[in-house]
């Protein structure tokens, strides 16, 4: 190892630099520097050597070009340990440079800042396109070996460190990292600019960077090791999952992230106040608060949402896309939940929640959105990935009756509240709700009729068929949602027999007449949306 001797310092990102530079200073190092970084350098008292007098040549086009030379590449290229490369930069008068600590223009900042509009790349977007500042950090990681290389000022600290302990220079370990640092850093910056100049949906080659988040303590099993990571922000992006305050609670573990997207993906598709509970990916209980503008709110939603299946909501996901108050907190706290996702909690509701240390709380504005964001999904499969749009379409709004009986308007509003939900459910999927409450799931099954009859018996589970006054089944018609089309009437008859009065799903089957004839005979009344939900 040998001591720095000689840094060039050339960061659009300020942090620490000053406090950085001052200690290389106090070890003798030679700091050449460029514009803005060398102004403020100098404006803290520094000595620094500006790079048109290590080049030979001034600063050109707007400072487009300022660092582009072979006395800067070839002082970072040079290997020390080869006689010829040390032979050929001493003819041409090129001293070694030992160290560079250089991050980029804020490329990611800006595009996110400034939409572009059809095919034209905005020009304050064109200039903050870095190119000498990649250059030269994929240069000096190169030659790692010889070259301590920093773009993150977080490892500020860790150089400074190594180079008190040892001299003046750093461990190889220490350098391989650094480069590393590098190399994923140029590779994301090169990706959100061909990301951003794209016009295609799906070009010929896609890359995504993903910045870690943190590790989780496991995966779906604890013999498996995970982590989360975050995409990039994109123009427009509205709050995503990732972006979620913890307020209380242990680690957020792997399935509890996949089902956290489960239940804030769903309840973003309602308006009014709604609850969502969600169990192993899918939901168990939904309900949207029908009386909101006579007092009624979340705690009718909630408590609608847990009776659907009061079982399988133990140990749950819970979203809800209202503040939590106090008295729907004290309805929740009996019930072990895992999480609970909502737009905020009221001082009472964390107060009583607080008392849970386990239960992890996430807060995350959650507000309904007609028209979603088109977004991209992605999912690995052995050697490739598969590229889709992700499925926000609702389209309840046109819907085609296709029976004799026309639904009521009661009938018509469940129903779309159903199928809303069915969306949201692993395919094959029967939703069986009335009013805007569920009463009966049936998630993932094989077979069409299986999901119905598994919907049926959570329905008689929770709702047995009796006169109280207070059983749901006996307040609003019993209507039904499939995601996709019935290929046989099994279906249909099967709902007549546990007293289904409406029916949505998407048509399509080359048997439909056989299912309009069974609905007909049963006066059931079905609506056809022409949109299929599958979700594998």
């Amino acid at each position: 190892m040998s001591k720095v001797k000689r840094a060039l310092v050339s960061v659009s990102d300020k942090i620490g630099i000053v406090e950085f530079a001052k200690e290389l200073a106090k070890m003798d190092v030679e700091i050449i520097s460029t514009g803005g970084t060398a102004k403020a350098l100098r404006e803290a008292g520094l000595k620094v050597k500006d790079v048109s007098e290590v080049t030979g040549f001034p600063e050109m086009l707007d400072g487009r070009v300022k660092t582009l030379h072979p006395k800067v590449h070839a002082g970072l290229l040079a290997l020390r340990d080869n006689p010829e490369h040390q032979k050929q930069i001493k003819e041409q008068k090129i001293e070694p440079i030992d160290m560079v600590v250089v991050n980029l223009y804020p490329f990611e900042k800006v595009s996110v800042q400034i939409t572009r509009k059809g095919t034209q790349i905005p020009a304050e977007v064109i200039e903050n396109i870095d190119i000498g500042g990649p250059s030269m950090l994929r240069s000096a990681a190169k030659n790692f070996k010889d070259v301590i290389v920093i773009t993150d000022p977080n490892d500020y600290a860790k150089v400074l460190e190594e180079m008190k302990n040892n001299q003046g220079e750093v461990t190889l370990e220490t350098k391989q990292y650094l480069a590393t640092k590098v190399f994923q850093r140029t590779a994301a910056y090169d990706s959100a600019i061909a990301n951003y100049f794209t016009t295609d949906k799906f070009p010929g080659k896609v890359t995504l960077s993903l910045e870690k988040i943190n590790d989780l303590r496991y995966g779906e099993n604890p013999h498996q090791k995970a982590a989360i990571y975050q995409l990039p922000i994109t123009n427009n992006q509205l709050p995503n999952l990732t972006g979620a305050k913890q307020l209380q609670g242990k680690e957020l573990s792997y399935n509890n992230w996949l089902d956290l997207e489960s239940a804030y993906s769903l309840v973003l598709d309602f308006e009014n106040p709604a609850c969502v509970i969600v169990k192993h990916n899918n939901p168990c209980g939904v309900a949207e608060a029908v009386n909101s503008a006579q007092g009624g709110g979340l705690l009718e939603a909630y408590k609608n949402a847990y009776a659907c299946d009061t079982v399988s909501a133990f140990g749950g996901i819970i979203g809800l896309n209202r503040e939590v108050d106090e008295k729907t907190a004290e309805e929740i706290k009996p019930l072990f939940v895992e999480c609970i996702i909502a737009p905020g909690f009221s001082a009472k509701a964390k107060e009583i929640f607080s008392k849970k240390k386990d239960l992890r709380l996430l807060e995350l504005p959650i507000t309904h959105s007609p028209s979603p964001i088109p977004q991209l999904e992605f999912r690995q499969i052995s050697g490739g990935m598969l590229v889709q749009d992700k499925d926000t379409f609702i389209g309840s709004d046109d819907l085609k009756v296709v029976t004799t009986r026309k639904a009521s308007e009661e009938e018509l509003e469940s129903l779309k509240f159903a199928w809303k939900v069915a969306k949201a459910v692993k395919s094959n999927t029967i939703v069986l709700a009335q009013g805007k409450q569920t009463v009966g799931i049936g998630a993932g099954q094989m077979s069409r009729i299986d999901a119905l009859k598994i919907a049926a018996i959570k329905m008689n589970q929770m709702f047995p068929a009796t006169q109280s006054p207070n059983n749901p089944i006996t307040k609003s018609p019993l209507v039904l949602a499939s995601d996709a089309f019935f290929p046989f009437s099994d279906v249909p008859e099967e709902a007549a027999k546990i007293g289904v009065t409406a029916i949505i799903q998407p048509g399509g089957s080359l048997r439909d007449q056989d299912s309009i004839d069974t609905c007909n005979k049963h006066n059931i009344s079905m609506v056809f949306t022409g949109t299929r939900h599958f979700r594998h």
